[in-house]
């Protein structure tokens, strides 16, 4: 196995009422904030009046970025940037999910440099630098709360591209499950797609690693397997979504690599798709995922499928190999398709077969994509025509 470096700094505030340390947290960092959200979500909740009043408390001088998009923009980005150089912002505090915490990252990085900021993305500019970022999480999904992650569209150039940095680490997490309960059944699906999808990327890989890692991951997926169900059906059932919300944090903060380096496969596919269509992020993964597990089993990689199956899905182990992996693809879209509910095919969501070349050749970027299982244009190309 490969040596590793863990190292999260995030300070996380989790469960019911705790944004009250809101204000002792926020002062630490200066005395003017910019809120950024995206639509009116907070504002009919009443969770925009709980934090005026903690920056209140703080003494501190508020500024506001709203209307931040899901697949945020770089146009948002751009105007929180102009916003933080203007007004000398010593603070950003994002309330929402992964669009407008990603956003937000990215406006830390962009106030801190002279250049546009969409060189972070386009020309991997490093980042080196950014203000101070705090989260409070209202949906359970990308685990940008909790990572140094973050992607931004271009819709001029229909890019979707990613960054990390250490300094785009968030210093402080406000996590209640509480405010999750007004997430709708449809977002608490896609949501949970993207959770167990950050897992898969890592879990299947051929590399050896820590045992106890494998386990933490099966762990993990079965704990979204068993509870987005429930907070599908019972939005307001406290054990449901604290359970998923920190799993989406643990998903996808390092901590499960371990000494794992493999590239991910589905979600530089499911970039381009939605960078073109601007579909929900795990919507595109959950149709993308079982094709492309489908696609990646072989004789050279079914014990992957075998342990999966037998221990996340309890799939007798006295089956052959093969047999346990087919079957746990078959439950894996069960679970997406019928027991979430989402759509299985891109031709739903209007994609259109002729944009197939383009995506996979962006995905891969000319190259190959070294994951679970190399994969050329053409696999990504086949692998998207079994969407349809």
């Amino acid at each position: 196995m490969n040596n590793f470096v863990y190292d999260i700094p995030v300070k996380v505030y989790f469960g019911e009422n705790q944004l009250g340390n809101l204000s002792t947290e926020l002062k630490k960092y200066g005395k003017r904030v910019l809120l950024t959200y995206g639509g009116g979500s907070i504002k009919r909740s009443g969770l925009y009046d709980e934090i005026v009043a903690e920056v209140e408390k703080a003494g501190m001088e508020l500024f506001e970025l709203s209307g931040i998009d899901p697949n945020p923009r770089i146009e948002s980005v751009r105007t929180g940037v102009k916003l933080c150089k203007e007004e000398k912002i010593d603070v950003l505090l994002a309330v929402g999910g992964g669009s407008t915490i990603d956003a937000t990252k990215a406006i830390a990085a962009g106030s801190c440099v002279d250049f546009d900021p969409w060189d972070f993305f386009s020309k991997r500019t490093p980042i080196e630098k950014a203000l101070p970022l705090i989260t409070v999480l209202t949906l359970a999904a990308t685990g940008s709360e909790m990572n140094r992650n973050g992607v931004v569209s271009n819709p001029e150039t229909q890019d979707k591209i990613g960054i990390a940095a250490r300094a785009l680490l968030p210093k402080v997490s406000f996590l209640d499950p509480t405010i999750t309960y007004s997430v709708s059944k449809y977002q608490t699906a896609c949501g949970s797609a993207d959770i167990l999808n950050h897992i898969m990327e890592v879990y299947f890989n051929m590399n050896q690693d820590l045992f106890m890692l494998d386990t933490v991951m099966e762990g993990l997926m079965k704990t979204v397997m068993k509870y987005a169900p429930v907070a599908m059906r019972e939005p307001d059932n406290y054990e449901a979504r604290a359970n998923l919300m920190w799993a989406s944090s643990w998903a996808i903060n390092g901590f499960v690599n371990g000494g794992k380096q493999l590239p991910w496969s589905c979600h530089p596919i499911e970039h381009e798709i939605s960078a073109i269509y601007d579909i929900t992020h795990g919507l595109g993964l959950a149709i993308i995922a079982p094709r492309w597990l489908e696609y990646c089993l072989d004789e050279t990689t079914v014990s992957k499928y075998y342990q999966y199956g037998t221990n996340v899905f309890g799939i007798d182990p006295s089956l052959k190999a093969m047999t346990v992996a087919k079957k746990s693809i078959e439950m894996t879209a069960d679970f997406l398709y019928n027991t979430l509910g989402l759509t299985s095919t891109l031709s739903e969501v209007g994609v259109k077969k002729e944009d197939i070349p383009t995506m996979a050749q962006k995905a891969c970027g000319n190259d190959i994509i070294h994951g679970f299982k190399d994969l050329n244009q053409k696999d990504i190309e086949k692998i998207l025509e079994m969407c349809f």
